[in-house]
């Protein structure tokens, strides 16, 4: 069953199977000896399509589902899904037996075909797994960090040689965080071990502790990719890193505080997942070293840690994140989180708890998809907010990233090119 989970759904192997079968079925469909039915097959594909059209149009200036905009790929997959559809309506009229059996099983193909390309253009859901939201990675085996490690005392780049033997890639597995502390209900997280932690006897290393969006798992996949490519550059030298869950199985939109209606979301990343961290992984112990990342969801989460815990993280990573938290439903959020209290509330803004204050020896990195207009506005604004309060920020909007995988992981890379010299991995 796991094997299954792990198909890759959104490669060009599986979208050209699927694009082949989607296109035969539909010619099987509309090519019929008759005028007649031409007329009638355009004519259904056009009433559907065009109610495609009015349905995605609803669904993103409307109602603003996703709050994202959606990108002109997402309206073709969506609206010739539409209209395929339309096609197997007309077909069940005036036709003989075998070609409303056709028409039938044509539906759900239809379906999945738009699923599958909507799913490939947003590049957040790689596996049938990950698309069911459905972990499929194995436990990961860590060895205990050994406490009398020497910690070098320049960067980590010139004082370590890789021996001969070290893996030529990283390990992803996950592991559960016990929520000692906190009491959250969390699911595994995710543990990307680089190959320089894989050798005999490895060095200390940074921390990156990263969370996703919502929904969304503690995938990690997107970091891995990205950290072994900066890796295989540098020695086999990238960070430890933990996606942690800060969501929960329910994937509540927690705001990333503690609170009655979903849990203490704040302590649990910000003390059991590093206490956990501490005893359980061989990291470098100071916050010049430690980095808390996150996209969309995860973005506004990890700005707020960064500016309610400035002794511990001295590295942040805003992908795509949101201006503040609870964002996408300030009215309800004021009401259910806070009890109307909106001093309360709008002191938990990462904005206004930088007010006043300076954090001099954080660096932080904000990266948005550049026609992703909602989140570029709250990145400019709270890296703008940042800047002013001390920090060193680089700013970066990724060429038509949008909100979908093209962001996440640019917005990754970017992040380790600003870092690694930061974190001693390179010059």
């Amino acid at each position: 069953m796991n094997d299954l989970l792990k198909i890759e759904i959104s490669g060009p192997v599986v979208m050209g199977i699927a694009i082949a079968v989607g296109a035969g079925l539909f010619l099987v469909l509309f090519l019929r000896p008759s005028a007649r039915w031409v007329v009638t097959g355009v004519v259904g594909i056009t009433v559907a399509a065009l109610v495609g059209w009015l349905t995605v149009w609803l669904v993103e200036d409307v109602w603003d589902v996703f709050h994202v905009g959606l990108t002109p790929r997402v309206w073709f997959w969506a609206i010739t899904g539409f209209a395929a559809v339309g096609l197997c309506v007309v077909s069940f009229r005036h036709s003989p037996r075998w070609r409303k059996l056709v028409a039938a099983i044509s539906i759900p193909v239809f379906l999945l075909v738009a699923a599958l390309g909507i799913n490939t253009e947003f590049g957040l859901n790689k596996t049938l797994g990950s698309a069911l939201g459905i972990s499929t990675e194995d436990a990961i085996q860590l060895s205990k960090p050994n406490p009398d490690a020497t910690i070098p005392s320049g960067p980590l780049w010139q004082n370590w040689q890789p021996p001969a033997n070290m893996p030529a890639k990283g390990e992803a597995g996950t592991q559960v965080i016990p929520a000692t502390e906190s009491g959250f209900t969390a699911r595994p997280a995710g543990i990307y071990l680089p190959p320089a932690a894989l050798t005999a006897n490895p060095p200390r290393l940074p921390l990156y502790v990263l969370l996703m969006g919502q929904p969304g798992l503690p995938d990690p996949q997107y970091v891995s990719a990205a950290l072994d490519d900066f890796a295989a550059r540098n020695n086999g030298l990238a960070p430890i890193a933990i996606v942690a869950d800060q969501i929960g199985p329910d994937e509540n939109d927690t705001l990333c505080l503690d609170t009655a209606k979903y849990g203490n979301v704040e302590k649990y990343i910000n003390v059991d997942v590093v206490n956990w961290a501490k005893a359980n992984l061989n990291i470098l112990p100071d916050r010049d070293h430690w980095t808390i990342a996150g996209y969309s969801n995860g973005g506004q989460c990890a700005i707020s840690f960064a500016v309610k815990y400035p002794q511990m993280w001295g590295n942040v990573v805003d992908i795509s994140g949101e201006e503040y938290p609870g964002a996408e439903d300030p009215a309800g959020n004021l009401r259910d989180i806070f009890n109307g209290n909106q001093a309360a509330y709008d002191a938990q803004k990462p904005i206004n708890i930088m007010k006043g204050r300076q954090f001099p020896d954080t660096t932080a990195v904000f990266t948005v998809g550049s026609d992703d207009v909602t989140y570029v506005a709250a990145a400019k604004a709270v890296s703008a907010a940042a800047r002013e309060s001390g920090m060193s920020v680089t700013y970066y909007e990724v060429p038509n990233g949008g909100h979908v995988g093209i962001a996440l992981n640019a917005g990754l890379t970017k992040g380790f090119e600003v870092l690694y010299p930061r974190l001693g991995l390179s010059r």
